[in-house]
């Protein structure tokens, strides 16, 4: 063989010499990945069979001969020669070499046949740096509260390994199931108790050394709590005025660990009054009687001077007395006086027997004459006559009408409608429901919210009637009305006011706020059209060979969640299910909600109604929690969940700088008076399903919107709405009177979670030739924020410009299942969860990804997932529903370093061919 130099980076060996017969060589022993620790060179060794020669070859270069340390033998089973070679690699080689991969060395072996090869074993310098990227921090709990301590050890080759201390001695989380210490060097304790008390320090070792964190303190409180009252004890005065009181404890629990005490009285006292007893007492006897027939007389007298009271004593003694009035002289019919006493009763007796019995017989004629003669007078009438009152009991139904003709005040003069009911009101048209039909289309009253108030010029009340149901003569336009995406209408500048413009018949009725769609293992997303509600089902949630029906609607009726106080329902009621199901891998549900996201001022909620009917809080959105997720945008809240169910966001304003996004919108249409013309303001909620609502009631109406909505930010702080119409113009249109302002009150506004607010104004043209109406419409909160809505519109509807604007495709999809339904290919989802769930020593893993698709809160929720970034990207793939933004994601990629493509190289074909081949991306 020809001689190896260290600066030959040829292949100076032949690699074969296929005139000689024999095997390969096959490899006994090959180079194992080393670390070099310290100044300390590594062994590398090599052993194969048969050999004649073997030589090393590190980063594509030989090895100089003279640094192999060669052995030679022969094998007795098969007599054929083995060769084992050693080599030395030193700090300074892996030092100087500058490659864009380890230093590596691999050996080749020659036989008689021919060479082979070993594998590449790597070498690197193994070191462990002093500081923790990240130590963990002392906490306070409560009992029973979560602890989660974050420890990220130092960088270091190879990657520590982390230990957890308490108190000095080790923690195996294998023997309680209360603490995990897998997730990602994160110490989570689930259930804190007392003896999870403690200091507790993160050890990480390599083959280099050990390092401690500082240590963190945790101390788990118990806060006190009352016992039972006691009983009321005893008034303490016997007689007169006292008190009595009752007492509780600070136990139960009691505070430890500077929990907090008992907050309020441990005592409390109440004064009471004990009647005194008074003895009962007799008043002087009676005179005595006139001396009876039995020759007796009697005096009685009463225990009322005093009686007895509160528990007093009753008079002792007898309360009459009877004696003998003839001192035993007593002679009747000059017979014995016992013999007159029984003549005296018999006679009695038969007296009485007698008198009884014709009292009744004349009893029973008089009843008899009477019925008789109430017959005949009822007879005159005809048997078929009843009083009807007597039946209903009330319950009749009275019509009233009311005549109004020439009644210059009423909405509609010229009509004279039938009415059932007549009011007199001092307040302006504003209705909390314009869909009501008794309100929009029956020919029944306008009924104006009770505590609005209205500017006016005189004192005098005004008396409003009603309109008959206007006869609307709009004719139908293609095109389809924007369902309102996620972004609020007042931001978007660009884009021409008349693409918001349009006639709204065009609209469908409003139906049903449902989709159900059957999805598989496959997973899918399922969308209610036009209302931001989203629902996203990851691949691998649904259990292989199965298949679902899953269901995703609003609740359009009033919602059963009524808020407390100043709380206030912040998107609409969303119900996914059946409830029964539950998925092995976490589901994203987004709701869209209109507050303004700051958590100085909010303290939002995530609620859901049990199957009992009653609510019970979920979690809270700043909270850290490893039962749910939930990432709060702008405009919507992504929710990670496992179970199906109905779930809504309240909102808690902490200051009165909360602000609940409102979009306000005008809507006009011709009155059945060809002279009149109806604005209609609502202000609604910020969200999609909002809008989408007021939408199809005022295409029911036949009503125009007249200029694009407008974001209003209302506070929390007490102040009222005031809706407003200006500019009306002079000798072309009047208003009617007393509508041109309207104020309502802050609480009707804050706490209205169900249906919009709506104000109607009415004007009236001069004279028919008028076909263009140019006003302002101003709504502003009393100190707080202000917009100004300019009408410029024509009241002919064959002048009017329709300009179709096309919704979101989902509301052509509101259904997708498979590859369809995500953005993310596949194949490209696996090679990023492979990627980024194992862990780095440089950080650049799962946690990173989370930080660069901005998810930086409640980490811990990922750290329990089989696959955090499986979760993170289900995320991700909420949140951009609309955009699909892969060149975002793939820049996020790259900002890491750990991705070698961009995503957004993929073809069109690969991201938009329908039969996307997921067994074979699976390898399967």
């Amino acid at each position: 063989f020809p001689s190896l130099s260290g600066n030959d980076n040829s292949e100076a060996l032949p690699e074969s010499i296929p005139s000689a017969p024999g095997t390969l060589p096959h490899f006994m022993e090959e180079p194992d990945d080393a670390y070099i620790i310290k100044s300390n060179p590594i062994v590398l060794r090599c052993k194969a069979m048969p050999a004649m020669q073997i030589f090393f070859k590190c980063n594509g270069e030989w090895v100089h001969q003279n640094e192999h340390v060669s052995e030679e033998s022969m094998d007795e089973t098969t007599g054929l020669k083995v060769r084992e070679v050693f080599i030395n690699v030193t700090r300074q080689q892996v030092e100087d070499f500058h490659g864009p991969e380890d230093y590596w060395c691999q050996c080749v072996a020659w036989s008689h046949l021919g060479t082979s090869k070993s594998r590449k074993a790597s070498v690197r310098i193994a070191y462990l740096r002093k500081n923790f990227e990240q130590d963990p921090q002392g906490k306070e709990v409560p009992i029973e509260g979560m602890i989660v301590l974050h420890c990220r050890p130092p960088e270091g080759v190879p990657a520590a390994e982390v230990e957890w201390l308490k108190n000095e001695e080790p923690i195996d989380s294998n023997l309680d199931e209360n603490i995990d210490t897998r997730a990602d060097h994160n110490l989570i304790i689930r259930q804190a108790r007392l003896s999870d008390s403690g200091n507790y320090t993160c050890m990480a070792a390599n083959i280099v050394a050990k390092r401690r964190s500082m240590s963190a303190t945790v101390v788990v409180y118990v806060n006190g709590g009352w016992s039972s009252w006691t009983e009321w004890s005893n008034c303490n005065a016997r007689c007169g005025r006292g008190w009595q009181k009752r007492s509780r404890t600070c136990t139960n629990p009691a505070p430890l660990n500077g929990g907090a005490f008992c907050e309020g009285m441990s005592v409390q006292k109440i004064t009471c009054t004990s009647l005194c007893p008074v003895d009962g007492n007799w008043e002087v006897w009676s005179e005595w009687s006139v001396c009876s027939p039995e020759c007796e007389h009697l005096r009685v007298r009463e225990c009322i001077a005093p009686p007895p009271r509160n528990g007093g004593k009753y008079c002792e003694g007898l309360s009459q007395e009877s004696e003998n009035c003839t001192e035993g002289l007593c002679i009747q019919d000059k017979k014995p006086l016992h013999e007159i006493k029984s003549q005296n009763i018999e006679t009695a007796s038969d007296i009485a027997l007698y008198s009884g019995l014709g009292a009744a017989v004349i009893a029973v004629a008089v009843l008899v004459v009477g019925v008789t003669l109430y017959r005949r007078s009822q007879s005159e009438y005809g048997v078929d006559v009843i009083d009807s009152s007597a039946l209903t009991g009330g319950f009749q139904t009275f019509n009233f009408k009311t005549v109004r003709q020439g009644n210059s005040l009423l909405l509609n003069s010229s009509m004279q409608p039938d009415l059932t009911v007549s009011r007199t009101y001092s307040g302006p048209i504003c209705l909390q429901d314009p869909m009501d039909k008794e309100l929009m289309t029956e020919s029944s009253l306008f009924n104006p919210l009770s505590d609005i108030k209205v500017k006016v010029q005189s004192s005098f009340m005004v008396s409003l009637g009603v309109t008959e149901r206007a006869e609307y003569h709009g004719k139908a336009h293609s095109g389809t009305f924007p369902h309102g995406n996620s972004r609020a209408f007042g931001t978007i500048q660009a884009r021409n006011k008349a693409t918001y413009i349009q006639n709204l018949s065009s609209l469908s009725t409003r139906s049903e706020l449902k989709t159900t769609a059957i999805f598989g293992h496959l997973g899918g997303r399922l969308v209610v059209p036009n209302t931001g509600v989203h629902l996203l089902i990851p691949h691998g949630a649904i259990p292989e060979e199965s298949s679902w029906e899953i269901s995703l609607s609003i609740t359009q009726k009033e919602s059963s969640l009524q808020p407390e106080g100043t709380d206030v329902l912040l998107g609409p009621e969303v119900t996914c299910g059946p409830s029964d199901l539950s998925v092995s891998t976490p589901f994203a549900l987004t709701i869209p909600h209109c507050a303004e996201v700051n958590s100085e001022h909010w303290n939002i909620h995530l609620k859901k109604r049990t199957q009992q009917g009653k609510w019970e809080e979920v979690m809270s959105v700043e909270e850290e929690t490893t039962s749910c997720y939930c990432l709060l945008d702008p405009y919507a809240c992504h929710i990670l969940l496992n179970s199906f169910g109905t779930y809504a966001l309240i909102g808690e304003p902490i200051s009165d700088c909360a602000v609940r996004q409102l979009k306000v919108a005008v809507f006009g249409c011709l009155s059945c008076n060809s002279l009149d013309y109806n604005l209609r303001v609502y202000c609604m909620d910020n969200t999609p399903c909002a809008f989408q609502e007021v939408v199809s009631d005022e295409r029911l109406q036949g009503g125009q919107l007249l200029e694009e909505p407008k974001l209003l930010h209302f506070k929390g702080n007490t102040f009222s709405l005031q809706i407003s119409v200006l500019d009306i113009p002079p000798f072309l249109w009047r208003i009617k009177p007393f509508t041109a302002c309207q104020e309502v009150p802050f609480s009707r506004v804050w706490c209205s979670s169900q249906k919009p607010l709506h104000c109607a104004f009415s004007l009236e043209r001069y004279t028919p030739a008028t076909t263009q109406l140019s006003c302002k419409i101003c709504v502003r909160q009393v100190k707080g924020h202000e917009q100004i809505l300019q009408i410029q519109t024509s009241i002919l509807e064959n002048e009017r410009e329709t300009i179709a604007f096309f919704a979101h495709d989902d509301s052509n999809f509101p259904a997708q299942m498979g590859p369809k339904a995500f953005k993310i290919p596949y194949s490209i989802r696996q090679r990023i969860c492979a990627t980024f769930d194992t862990p780095n020593a440089k950080g650049k893993d799962w946690q990173m990804l989370a930080q660069k698709t901005c998810i930086n809160s409640n980490l811990s929720y990922f750290a329990t997932q089989s696959s955090p970034s499986a979760v993170i990207l289900d995320l991700w793939e909420a949140r951009h529903q609309h955009d699909g933004d892969l060149d975002s994601l793939a820049c996020a990629l790259e900002e890491i370093g750990r991705t070698h493509s961009k995503i957004s190289d993929i073809t069109e074909t690969e991201i938009e061919e329908p039969d996307f081949n997921y067994s074979r991306q699976n390898g399967l």
